[in-house]
């Protein structure tokens, strides 16, 4: 939590999308990808960082700590918030949000909860299975048949925490060794 005096502003980028092209090299160079960034507040604006290990293992409070000092020294010397701020660094955990189309793409066939800006079939909230899903397009199955949404209409989308999900989430990391 450092003073920041103003600095270059991105007017054609979001905030978000000013720190995410700032940070993902970096973050990539440690063994990181950057999940998701979030700047909300006013004048003393809080910058959340999630992010997840490259190679699949779980994060560590060592892991949040790393890319809090390298993030912090990245936006100190970019500057793309012009005011001081908060920054605050965690991991995804399992019911984590889905961000981008890869997201939606490597989660395929688990739930998901996903809210969209506009009304699609009389709905703008939807709980199913993630049945399919590129670059443009995620199809999810519910209960009463099917809905394709476009990613351009999602406002926020995440895993559903169910027993599929834990089972696949132990599955896949490594055990730990004492």
């Amino acid at each position: 939590m450092k003073q920041h005096a103003p600095g270059l502003s991105i007017p054609h980028m979001s905030r978000e999308g000013a720190v995410d092209r700032l940070i993902s090299p970096t973050l990539a160079g440690m063994g990181y990808a950057l999940v998701r960034v979030l700047v909300s507040g006013g004048q003393r604006p809080t910058v959340q960082i999630m992010a997840e290990r490259a190679d699949g293992r779980p994060m560590s409070l060592d892991d949040c700590e790393a890319i809090s000092r390298a993030v912090s020294a990245k936006l100190d010397v970019e500057d793309p918030i012009p005011s001081s701020y908060t920054l605050e660094v965690s991991s995804p955990g399992i019911d984590r949000p889905l961000v981008k189309p890869a997201d939606f793409q490597r989660f395929a066939g688990f739930v998901a909860r996903v809210e969209t800006r506009i009304r699609l079939a009389g709905q703008r909230k939807f709980s199913g299975r993630i049945n399919q899903a590129d670059d443009m397009h995620v199809r999810l199955a519910l209960d009463d048949g099917e809905v394709e949404i476009p990613f351009t209409d999602i406002t926020r989308a995440r895993l559903v925490l169910t027993d599929d999900l834990i089972a696949a989430t132990a599955q896949s990391q490594p055990a730990e060794r004492h």
